[in-house]
């Protein structure tokens, strides 16, 4: 797996077993009273379920941003390395259209018989 789709997956697992854990516990056969206090337990370990979850996300932002600015930085370099290149090219094509050019008559056609 990538590193952008573990950060999804792991956040997709923790806040589906945060669903399922809520859904299977009102819809179990048990007691109204047993059902409130799992629910009740449930909803204290909500925090630390948000907590854990927010700190998988903000790890997933902090690489997500060191690869973005990684790859400008490439990015960049490209860009200078490509401009730098346009003008050498176009000084070269510059130098060259300057440059005088010797004419040679060809021997055939400047002597009329």
């Amino acid at each position: 797996m990538s590193k952008k789709s573990t950060g999804a997956f792991l956040g997709g697992l923790l806040m589906g077993s945060a669903v399922g854990t809520v859904v299977g516990l009102l819809l179990a056969p048990r007691p109204g009273r047993e059902t409130r206090q799992i629910l009740k337990k449930s909803a204290d370990a909500l925090p630390e379920l948000a907590e854990d979850l927010s700190s998988s996300v903000q790890l997933q932002a902090d690489r997500l941003s060191e690869s973005a600015l990684q790859n400008w930085d490439e990015t960049l370099v490209r860009l200078k390395t490509a401009i730098a290149d346009g003008i050498d090219a176009s000084q070269l094509k510059a130098q060259e259209l300057s440059k005088p050019r010797n004419v040679t008559a060809d021997s055939s056609t400047s002597n009329p018989e």
